[in-house]
């Protein structure tokens, strides 16, 4: 797998230095060398790369610009680079893969990479699985059917388009938060309570995007404000009306309303 690959600075030493040490790593192709944040956005769209190591701090359009300028197209994986810690928490907020300070260690450089090709990885393999149900739905749809409710073999493909972690901006901090950890999820209006085993978080989101970010083999909404870990659910206790409680691992009990009865009943048993 070739990790094609755009640097962007405004300082042309910063671009040789992170070439140069990029050098040591034999999948990334280094395809385009931008020096401003109009150039990259060209660029980007030009070349469509895999990844874009991204400088901040530029005059006129930084980096955060160039992400924004790239909303209506499928944008790259990002790495931050910059000389100003300062930045971190917008960087995770933009989603980056990392986030690397200036000068590039070679050991921080070589844990990105591994995390861009995870991340690569997860996207690639849940294409395929895109391409094929497109091949089957027009060539052999009751197989399509199939594929669509059969667990295992192309369907652990696709729950790599999900998210494993989530960073949470919360009290000035950011928190990068495992899925597996997090045990149900409340709405308030347009922000989400998370909660984990030890911690509950506010996230900025709305329940409709943060539905569409979860494995829903495993993440059910269970009421119109509530969404439950299922994996996480110790016991279930019949209640009046047809509805019931979920008894999660921490003790917490969650109800289940009459209209969700049945969505849940597929995966608890």
């Amino acid at each position: 797998m070739t990790i094609r690959t755009i640097l962007v600075d405004d300082e042309p030493l910063a671009i040789q230095g992170l070439e140069l040490r990029l050098q040591a790593f034999d999948d990334v192709e280094i395809v385009e060398k931008c020096m401003n944040g109009r150039e990259a956005i060209r660029a980007i769209k030009t070349h469509k790369p895999d990844l874009v190591f991204l400088d901040i701090q530029m005059p006129g359009f930084d980096g955060f610009s160039v992400v924004q300028g790239l909303m209506e197209v499928e944008p790259p994986l990002f790495v931050f680079v910059t000389a100003y810690s300062d930045h971190a928490l917008r960087a995770f907020e933009a989603q980056a893969v990392d986030y690397l300070m200036k000068p590039v260690e070679e050991s921080r450089l070589a844990d990105t990479l591994d995390r861009v090709r995870q991340r690569l990885s997860e996207k690639r393999g849940a294409e395929e699985v895109d391409r094929l149900k497109e091949v089957l739905a027009e060539h052999a749809p009751e197989a399509a059917a199939a594929a669509d409710i059969t667990d295992g073999g192309s369907a652990d493909l696709a729950s790599n388009r999900f998210e494993k972690l989530i960073n949470i901006k919360d009290r000035g901090q950011i928190f990068r938060v495992d899925v597996d950890t997090i045990e149900r999820i409340d709405a308030a209006g347009d922000y989400m309570c998370i909660y984990t085993g030890d911690n509950t978080l506010i996230l900025r989101e709305t329940m409709k995007d943060l539905e569409k970010r979860l494995d829903p083999r495993r993440f059910q909404r269970v009421h119109r404000s509530t969404i439950v870990n299922l994996d996480l659910v110790k016991q279930v206790k019949p209640h009046t009306n047809g509805e019931c409680f979920l008894v999660l691992g921490s003790g917490a009990q969650v109800k289940v309303s009459r209209s969700y009865r049945d969505v849940v009943a597929r995966f608890v048993h």
